[in-house]
């Protein structure tokens, strides 16, 4: 019996099973495998970029363990790094990766569509106008060529702080001086739905103080269509803790959208500082993990999972690193440098794959029906050998005929 804090995660379904003169088959065995959960455990997915080179995954051994726990991947549209030159951005990568994905039964997301950071130089030669031509175009391009291969995206990214960013120039955060927040908002996320009308779009953001909140209700209020809400949860400085996690929930979940937790990080070595604002201003020659740290990534992984998959909002969690310094050289991995498995692997694994997966068999009854309870995904029902596909989602009757 599934614990009841989870209970909307799973169905009762009844599946029946009739011969071919539509009699029902009673006392036959079946078997229900899980293969994919509905619910979004995610990484980001830079390492399969990899596939692109001669249609060779360069490192297998860090791709196998990728898929073996997370079914959904988020591939970097950053606009400085995907097109550094105008007119040639990095489409064939990208797509051979996202199909890649996609082939292996991954969800893909998209990230970001507009950003003030790794913002693409060549744009500050333009005014303003025609930078957010550009940008409209850019949208186009992605959203309406991606189509069926990449339907999520994270539209626009860190519009707290968008307006007042003062690091370095940027086009974005002209434009979004001159438009205003909502407004630039509305206009990216109007073209992305016109390029893909059922595509998920994220708003996405590290701030998740009542600015962030308020942000969200006017953008409501001007009819953006909003599909989730993205909560960047980078802890580099330590674990938020329970309360905070249930208080982020709390706060967000009033606007009654789904909730994708984008950009998760647990560091397994030495925390950073707490006087640290920017997180990337934190460089260190060397961030190694340590086995004490690893213990405390673990513990910090299974309590916030627990958390966030009880949340009946909560869609998606996405952790930033696979490998130990991949951003800010931290040890936010779920393997080392050396490719090797930390706890938190282990853990996620468990969690993922053990105790929220099913892999049961059920015999049917005089009727032809037998009932599971099942979390909700994908399955192949095997009835004498024999594999069908099913999506469990519901508990609508499921009816096979054998």
């Amino acid at each position: 019996m599934v614990d009841k804090k989870i209970a909307h995660r799973v169905v009762n379904k009844d599946i029946k099973l009739i011969d071919g003169a539509g009699n029902p088959v009673k006392g036959k065995r079946i078997q229900v495998k899980q293969v994919n959960h509905d619910f979004l455990f995610g990484c980001g997915a830079f390492d399969f970029i990899g596939y692109a080179a001669e249609g060779k995954i360069e490192n297998k051994e860090v791709t196998d363990g990728w898929l073996e726990i997370f079914n959904y991947g988020t591939l970097p549209f950053y606009w400085g790094t995907y097109e550094p030159v105008e007119g040639k951005p990095n489409f064939d990568a990208l797509m051979k990766t996202a199909q890649y994905l996609k082939s292996k039964g991954v969800k893909v997301k998209g990230h970001p569509l507009c950003w003030h950071t790794v913002c693409a130089d060549w744009l500050l030669k333009y005014d303003n106008e025609t930078i957010l031509k550009k940008q409209l175009e850019r949208i186009d391009r992605e959203v309406s060529g991606f189509k069926g291969v990449i339907d999520m995206w994270d539209v626009i990214n860190e519009v707290v702080i968008m307006p007042v960013f003062d690091k370095y120039d940027n086009a974005i955060t002209r434009i979004c001086k001159e438009k205003g927040r909502v407004e630039l908002i509305k206009t990216v996320f109007d073209e992305a739905r016109k390029m893909n009308p059922n595509a998920t779009l994220l708003l996405n953001d590290f701030n998740t103080s009542p600015k962030y909140e308020e942000l969200i209700e006017e953008c409501l209020d001007a009819g953006v269509s909003i599909s989730a809400i993205g909560i960047q949860s980078h802890q580099h400085q330590g674990y938020w803790g329970k309360e905070k996690v249930q208080d982020v929930l709390e706060r967000f979940s009033r606007f009654g959208l789904p909730i994708h937790f984008t950009e998760n990080t647990f560091v397994s070595g030495d925390l950073m500082p707490a006087h640290i604002v920017d997180l990337n201003d934190w460089q260190v020659p060397e961030w190694p993990t340590t086995p004490e740290g690893e213990a405390r990534q673990a513990e910090n992984v299974e309590e916030m999972y627990r958390l966030l998959f009880e949340n009946p909002l909560v869609q998606a969690i996405t952790t930033w690193d696979y490998k130990d310094g991949a951003w800010l050289g931290a040890p936010s991995g779920f393997v080392r440098k050396d490719n090797s498995r930390k706890p938190s692997y282990e853990v996620l694994k468990k969690l993922t794959h053990e105790e929220w997966w099913t892999d049961t068999s059920v015999v049917t009854n005089d009727e032809g029906i037998a009932n599971v309870e099942a979390f909700k995904g994908e399955y192949k029902i095997i009835i004498d050998g024999k594999e069908y596909d099913a999506h469990i989602s519901d508990d609508e009757l499921l009816k096979i005929t054998v």
